[in-house]
């Protein structure tokens, strides 16, 4: 075992000891603290468990690398995911946590109708699938590469494996209580893992130990690195299709109405006490988010500069550790094209023959390289392999709990079962939620896709399903079941196709890899779901009946400063 190896074992062992003992003492009994931790966070922890449910291994692990290989294209992921957050504070935040629901279904089944609730429960699943698939690649990447512990002969099947208990034990053990306490260790363990190796590249290449402001000159002698090899200068915009000037705008749109759309983001606003926490824990968790992602940048500048450094023109038979250890990890491809034993790094991809680029890294990778390729001490290298983990489970935990919820609260109480009593809600959530971690598992083990283009479709996905019914669902009376029902399915049915049809269809079996009408790219398809979703409910909103008066009377109370709840004083249904 190598000294990275060790160090990568106590940090995980260490780690995990912490998040299971959180999670024992934070043990529940009933469905209000499984669902929404008894409306008892407090929202400077709430804003922490925010930043950790949000700041995904997409976040962690694989942006910095899309934008240090991307360079101007990788800012949508910036300013749509923290774009997003202004809009759910501004927008959702408060007036869900007055509606006083458990999950995003149970408001749309109050506000219109049991049938959309239905609809809304499968979108939940849905996304928080297709966003969870990501995460657990994200845990095989560390293990594979940090760890090795082999199952069935693979290290990335232990690992997920690994994961996939520790996520069992304190997500259902605790559900949102033990979730909540837990993420807010998370997010302390990725922060730090993340700034550390920052702070300490910045000072080494800058003498500047503040990477927000350091990365800026380093940046500018990358424009004249990727010229000399034939790429554009880094920091030009638009230089590639899939970032042409109406993809940025569509992306950065589809990231940031998801993020305001996300099912696992918005029922953290159910945890607090009051709305106004409601409204602290979104500014708070704006604060905590800004640390990593204004530090995201430099991040990416760094990695790349030191990559091209390290491989340019480097001897194959004498490759750095770190090419050598990922490379036998499976996630560095070099092909040796001209067979003169050198490495050539220029646009194009390894595996293309009629590319002369002789090596290609995978991209979720970067993040987690680049402390051994600045050469700092195993123990670094350790933590950032802890804060990665960190970043995938805390938020595989709070997408898991949006599954059992959709199952457990929304179809087998609310349509199935409504008389069921406590106990047999919270083991039919349990149950839903073990079911989850199975079939996050699978996608784990084969995954489809980079981690921050497989969040990138799980956003698209909620901005095309929820954001439109819940916009409309508070600030619009007059918007209806009818309306609703029709919206969500032609914004989830005409996103999901699109995104099967135009991904690459090396990406999956399932994709079919069509060229994309007007060069759209999937990513920010999204939008355009969401404004088709927009657009019909509205359309069927007007051709049909309006909802019950006192249905708009509350619509018209939540809006307006009052009790914390005020569904208690009206009956449900639409």
């Amino acid at each position: 075992m190598t000294s990275i190896q060790l160090w990568t074992l106590i940090w995980v062992v260490g780690t995990f000891g912490l998040y299971l003992t959180i999670a024992w003492r934070s043990r529940v009994s009933d469905t209000e603290g499984f669902y929404v931790a008894g409306h008892g966070v407090p929202a400077i922890a709430n804003g922490a468990a925010i930043g950790a449910d949000w700041m995904s291994a997409a976040s962690f692990i694989s942006m910095a690398g899309l934008i240090s290989f991307q360079g101007y294209g990788g800012s949508v992921y910036l300013m749509g995911w923290t774009g997003g957050y202004v809009l759910l504070a501004l927008l959702l935040a408060p007036y869900l946590r007055k509606f006083g629901k458990y999950t995003v279904p149970d408001f749309v089944g109050d506000r219109y109708s049991e049938t959309a609730r239905a609809v809304a429960a499968v979108a939940a699943i849905f996304v928080s699938l297709t966003y969870v698939a990501g995460q657990m690649r994200g845990v095989g990447i560390v293990f594979s590469r940090y760890v090795g512990i082999e199952i069935f002969g693979d290290a990335v099947i232990g690992g997920v494996l690994i994961g996939m208990a520790v996520v069992f034990f304190y997500a259902v053990l605790g559900g949102m209580k033990g979730i909540t306490w837990t993420q807010v260790a998370q997010y302390s363990v990725l922060i730090i893992a993340y700034l550390i190796p920052a702070i300490a590249i910045a000072y080494t290449l800058t003498g500047n130990p503040i990477p927000q402001i350091s990365f800026g000159n380093v940046a500018q002698d990358l424009n004249g690195l990727q010229q000399d090899l034939g790429f554009s200068a880094y920091t030009d915009p638009f230089t590639d299709e899939t970032r042409s000037m109406l993809n940025m705008l569509l992306i950065t749109g589809s990231l940031m109405v998801g993020t305001a759309g996300l099912p696992h983001v918005i029922v953290r606003f159910y945890t607090t006490k009051t709305v106004r926490d409601a409204r602290a824990s979104a500014f708070w968790a704006l604060l905590f988010i800004a640390i990593l992602y204004t530090t995201a940048p430099a991040v990416g500048v760094f990695a790349k500069t030191n990559f091209i450094q390290d491989v340019e023109g480097a001897s194959i038979d004498s490759l750095p550790q770190w090419v050598v250890d990922w490379q036998d990890a499976g996630l560095i491809t070099i092909e040796d094209k001209n067979g003169d034993g050198v490495v050539e790094f220029r646009p194009g991809e390894a595996s293309d023959p009629e590319s002369e680029n002789e090596i290609t890294p995978d991209l979720d990778i970067m993040v987690l390289a680049t402390p051994q390729i600045a050469g700092l001490p195993a123990i670094v290298v350790g933590l950032v392999a802890a804060g990665g983990l960190a970043a995938a489970l805390s938020t595989a935990s709070g997408l898991l709990l949006v599954i059992s919820s959709s199952v457990a609260h929304d179809f087998y109480y609310k349509r199935f079962r409504p008389d069921a009593t406590e106990a047999q809600q919270l083991r039919a959530g349990r149950i839903a939620m073990a079911v989850a971690i199975l079939v996050a598992g699978w996608f784990g083990i084969y995954p489809p896709a980079f981690v921050g283009q497989v969040v990138a479709f799980a956003f698209g996905l909620a901005a095309a399903s929820f954001f439109p019914i819940i916009v409309l669902g508070i600030f619009w009376k007059r918007a209806n079941a009818a309306g609703a029902v029709a919206g969500m399915l032609t914004g989830l049915i005409s996103t999901s196709a699109y995104i099967l049809a135009t991904v690459p269809s090396e990406s999956g079996a399932i994709f079919l890899g069509l060229s994309p009408p007007f060069g759209i790219s999937p990513e920010g398809f999204g939008f355009i779901g969401m404004l088709l979703n927009l657009a019909v409910t509205v359309v069927v909103s007007r051709a049909t009946a309006p909802p019950p008066q006192r249905m708009m009377e509350l619509i018209e109370d939540i809006r307006y400063p009052g009790p914390a709840s005020v569904t208690s004083r009206t009956d449900t249904g639409a």
